[in-house]
């Protein structure tokens, strides 16, 4: 009889703590001594396998130990995950569910190879057991459904990765942070210990239960069976000699044996209301964020947004469509067209010092696009006007008194008392003029500068700062250096205490100067009725340099009388019964109490009449005027357009030149006067060597384009390389190319003038807008002068003159000069000439023909020029 030497253990009898015996080996000669039932030997303990290893019959019970480690593994991770499936939903969360089977899925791997591992008393165990241990604290249910994941309504607080609208509380639960963190850790343990978990999770799933016949020729397999585990990593092998009864482990119930639940889809309402607050949170911070930007900051925040949101469009346009053939643009011009009005809207909308912006582009709109030459001329036209009740909060403001404290006014007749208007006589970018008269008699403009500009100046400026740089680097072009110098500039416009320092310095300056002294007039300013936002200055009557009639019509205000005011002379008195006020104040505004008188008798009868002065007279003052501002004494207006320059009779018949608006100024250092100085001079003596050097030193690569600018026409005294490279003309097919190419050009000539820009003149910018608004003033009233030579004159004289220069270089540049008068005969004929054919009706004048001759060269940079700046 064969006896069972291999007793029948089920489940019970192995816990997961003590592992199953394992036989010695017996070092029997005969292989059939034990099947016979042969006493044994002394067993021998050795763990060296038989000598002839031929005869071996490997033991089914490391088979056994595996399935059993296999089996504790599962059981554990069965038992695990009921319990905290259970667990998760006591906590009475309807995620705790998902969340629960993830925790006991990695319960149950970890406490399954904390029980496959505790038959080998090794290091390995130890730290299986200290990741159980880990994992139990950090994946209790407080913590993974306390408030730090989970709030009050059930709303889980970390971002679910599911982009669709429906997510399944599942999918939320995979991305539960610290449950993916310890998946990730349990996948990495297994692949370190080489356990393989979809065998294991295969293991779980539900099987059909088949009942199965013990195989046939069990001792034949068993003697072909190969252990998968190699010695090293499990007990010494246990060898039998044969296998009898085939054995099969219990099955412990499992839970992945019930019907698998189905997800549902849902779209949980605490979803709905979470995204419905976060919209109205946002759109009550955006609401009261809107409410008091307008209402407490003048709107600065929003002008700035709507200024980055236009000049991204604008660059974005540019970026993608300035080439020959724009893939989202008709043409070239269709792209310059639709920026330009852009760019009009947004300076309109914003108003302010985007008003003073849009006019400094204006004067040198020239060189821009023609669409935006037609857009930009319309940035002359007034400003709307602040209400009264905002300009007394800023006389309050400033003085801490009202305006009829301040200048002692009365709105209501009382006797004794001075006069004001409330609506203003003119309205600018930054402030509006109100005409007043004092109680001692003496007639005031009252500038007021308007109350949000304040609040908007900094945030404006900013917003300019970011877009040039934008600019600056996206299309390369070195400007942005620049910008700093502009910025102070236009800030020290809205200071009014600078703005009354600079008048009563030009005043001394000019009464000073022989040459100018009776023909130009600088108001007086009373600073003790000023502040840094109100400025009171005296009266000016007299004719805005744009009305060419009421300049030259004939006067009739009687023989040696002048105009009202001229030479400083006291305004006459108002009249008591005087019912014929002055109803010149700009259209669509309230007329709150007209008060000032018209003074216009010296008109005549039918209104027609005029001063009656010459327009050379006129314009030679003021080219006299700004030419020794810029090489005299450095001291340069730079806002001289036909608003800012009122005509007056004198009672010589004589005209005088009233000059206001001082706020936009620069100081010139001398050293860069006597440089400016020298470079006209040289530009109109042909002296190519010094003109190089002089541009060189200011960091301009291209000295003939330089010049030509400067004297707004073209130079033709270099070597004319620039313009014969220029005329070659373009090779592109068709005429969209060539209007490409050229407009590449234009910008390539913009680098080479600003060349280095760290050592570009900043003086130069606002220089460059003096001598373009003279030059377009003397154009404007039919080229009377020869501007160029005037200009020259001042140029050459002030290096004889200037008090900064040594007696011995004064005395060489006088020599000089004589010699320079006699090369300026050959303008003198050319003008000469051009009066002769304006007379003649063949020409339009000398101005005129400059221009011609410069849009003949600009067309051959690629520029269109309309120099009408002032027109309508």
């Amino acid at each position: 009889m064969f006896r069972d030497v291999s007793p029948t253990l089920g489940p019970s009898q192995f816990s997961s703590a003590i592992p199953p015996p394992s036989p010695p080996f017996s070092a029997h000669n005969d292989p059939l001594d034990d099947i016979y039932g042969s006493a044994p030997n002394s067993p021998d303990l050795t763990s060296q396998p038989p000598a002839d290893p031929a005869h071996e019959i490997l033991s089914d019970l490391p088979s056994r130990q595996r399935a059993l480690d296999t089996d504790a593994y599962r059981e554990g991770l069965a038992n695990s995950k009921g319990q905290y499936v259970q667990e998760g939903f006591d906590e009475g969360f309807s995620l705790g569910a998902n969340i629960g089977q993830h925790v006991g899925y990695i319960f149950g791997v970890l406490q399954g190879i904390v029980n496959a591992l505790a038959t080998h008393n090794d290091a390995r165990l130890a730290e299986a057991e200290g990741l159980l241990q880990s994992a139990k604290k950090e994946l209790a249910i407080e913590e993974v459904l306390g408030k730090n994941w989970v709030d009050e309504e059930g709303i889980w607080k970390w971002e679910v990765e599911d982009k669709s609208e429906d997510v399944t509380f599942s999918e939320v639960a995979n991305c539960h942070p610290v449950v993916r963190k310890w998946m990730d850790s349990v996948a990495d343990v297994a692949k370190k210990w080489g356990v393989d978990l979809q065998a294991v999770e295969k293991g779980l799933q539900p099987e059909e239960e088949e009942e199965q016949s013990p195989p046939k020729n069990a001792s034949k397999h068993l003697l072909t069976l190969r252990p998968t585990l190699t010695r090293s990593t499990i007990a010494p092998s246990l060898v039998r000699r044969l296998q009898t009864t085939e054995w099969q482990p219990a099955r412990p119930i499992n839970p992945a044996d019930l019907p698998k639940p189905k997800p549902r889809k849902i779209k949980p309402p605490f979803t709905r209301r979470k995204w419905v607050r976060r919209l109205f949170a946002v759109s009550a911070v955006l609401g009261i964020g809107y409410t008091i930007d307008t209402q407490f900051n003048a709107s600065a925040i929003t002008r700035s947004l709507r200024t980055f949101k236009t000049g991204l469009l604008v660059g974005i346009d540019y970026k993608i469509n300035f080439r020959a053939h724009p893939p989202l643009a008709a043409s070239i011009e269709h792209l310059h067209e639709r920026n330009a009005v852009r760019v009009f809207d947004l300076l309109g909308n914003n108003g302010g010092l985007y008003l003073k912006i849009g006019q400094a582009i204006a004067m040198q709109s020239a060189i821009l696009p023609p669409a935006f030459q037609k857009m930009f001329a319309k940035m002359f036209d007034d400003a709307p006007q602040n209400d009264w009740r905002e300009v007394e909060k800023v006389i309050r403001e400033d003085f801490g008194k009202s305006p009829e404290e301040v200048f002692g006014v009365s709105f209501s007749g009382e006797p004794g008392k001075g006069v004001m208007e409330k609506t203003a006589r003119a309205s600018a970018s930054v402030a509006q003029v109100h005409w007043a008269r004092l109680a001692d008699g003496r007639e005031v403009a009252i500038k007021i500068q308007k109350k949000e500009i304040a609040r908007q100046v900094g945030w404006d400026l900013w917003a300019f700062k970011v877009v040039a740089f934008a600019y600056s680097w996206w299309f390369k072009i070195p400007m942005y250096s620049l910008v700093p110098y502009i910025s102070e500039r236009l800030m020290l416009e809205t200071d009014f205490e600078n703005e009354a320092d600079n008048a009563e310095e030009m005043r001394k300056l000019v009464a000073g100067e022989s040459r100018l002294n009776g023909r130009v007039y600088i108001p007086e300013v009373y600073r003790d009725l000023s502040s840094k936002r109100v400025m009171t200055a005296e009266w000016i009557e007299g004719v805005r340099l744009w009305d060419k009639a009421g300049i030259t019509n004939r006067w009739q205000g009687g023989w040696r009388a002048g105009s009202p005011g001229a030479g400083g002379a006291k305004l006459p008195p108002i009249r008591q019964t005087n019912g014929n006020p002055d109803p010149n104040v700009p259209a669509g505004t309230a007329k709150n109490g007209l008060l000032k008188p018209d003074r216009l008798s010296w008109k005549g009868h039918n209104g027609k009449g005029g001063l009656g002065v010459s327009l050379t007279e006129v314009m030679g003052t003021i080219v006299d005027l700004f030419s020794a501002q810029m090489f005299l004494w450095g001291l340069v207006h730079c806002d001289p357009h036909p608003g800012n320059i009122f005509i007056r009779r004198l009672p010589s018949g004589k005209p005088e030149v009233v000059l206001i608006d001082h706020g936009l100024y620069i100081r010139m250092n001398p050293k860069f006067r006597h440089q400016y100085a020298l470079f006209w001079k040289s530009l109109l003596a042909f002296d190519n060597d010094t003109i190089k050097d002089i541009v060189s030193s200011w960091g301009v690569n291209n000295p003939d384009i330089f010049a030509s600018a400067t004297l707004m026409r073209p130079y033709q005294g270099g070597d004319n390389s620039t313009l014969n490279e220029l005329r070659n003309g373009a090779t592109g097919k068709d005429q969209q190319e060539r209007a490409y190419e050229m407009q590449v050009k234009a910008r390539d000539g913009i680098k080479q003038i600003l060349g280095d820009e760290t050592k570009w003149p900043r003086e130069l910018i606002f220089i460059g807008r003096n001598l373009r608004i003279v030059q377009g003033n003397n154009q404007f009233l039919g080229s009377p002068v020869n501007r160029i030579k005037i200009t020259g004159l001042w140029a050459s004289r002030a290096l004889t003159e200037s008090l900064d220069l040594s007696y011995t270089e004064r005395w060489s540049n006088w020599v000089k000069h004589l010699r320079f008068r006699s090369v300026l005969v050959l303008t003198d004929i050319v003008f000469l000439w051009s009066r002769l054919r304006q007379a003649l009706g063949l020409g339009r004048g000398m101005e005129e023909d400059i221009e011609e001759r410069m849009r003949v060269m600009a067309k051959d940079f690629g520029v269109e020029l309309n120099h009408g700046v002032f027109e309508g």
